[in-house]
């Protein structure tokens, strides 16, 4: 609400600076109007429609920018939280499930199961699992920073990131080892 306002009064400041007679006593109305054009449901008009689709510009938004730490991690941060949260959810819905289909998810028979495998897979299934969830709790706690504009320059931008990164990749291999 308080950033609506603000654009608002930036605006209106603008619009008075260029023409101030004509916007205060309300002659200029400013409108934009959306040219628009009835098509027929038809296999010609989804044809044009398809086409023009076709030659519509799109947003260099990921093509013109080189890659940045900043918006590397938050992505990764978004993907991660998705990586923890998806099988969090099915391993619920498997557990629930569990006696009704005779499967045996029972912690012992897990543990069971994982201590039967070789020290290598074992090793390589736990950094898989201790990765995303490392990284999305140091860089959470890098956003919570930002959230109290702490850290927020370039350099200490840059220095957390990599500083995420370290921390994620050692405090996994730790997670692994034990």
């Amino acid at each position: 609400m308080l950033a609506q306002r603000i654009a608002q009064q930036s605006l209106r400041r603008l619009a008075v600076a260029r023409q101030p007679a004509l916007v205060s006593t309300g002659i200029i109305n400013q409108k934009r109007l959306a040219a628009t054009q009835h098509m027929p449901e038809d296999e010609a008009s989804r044809q044009i429609l398809a086409k023009q689709r076709l030659h519509r510009p799109v947003a260099p938004h990921l093509t013109i920018y080189k890659p940045q730490i900043t918006w590397i991690l938050s992505s990764l941060n978004r993907i991660t939280g998705i990586t923890l949260s998806a099988p969090l959810y099915l391993f619920s819905l498997a557990y629930l499930a569990a006696p009704a289909f005779g499967w045996h998810l029972e912690s012992a028979s897990i543990a069971a199961a994982f201590g039967a495998w070789p020290v290598a897979a074992k090793f390589l299934t736990k950094f898989i699992i201790a990765m995303p969830f490392t990284f999305h709790s140091f860089n959470g706690l890098r956003h919570l920073a930002w959230d109290v504009t702490v850290g927020i320059t370039n350099k200490q931008v840059q220095i957390t990131g990599w500083s995420v990164v370290a921390l994620t990749t050692l405090s996994s291999a730790l997670l692994a080892f034990l």
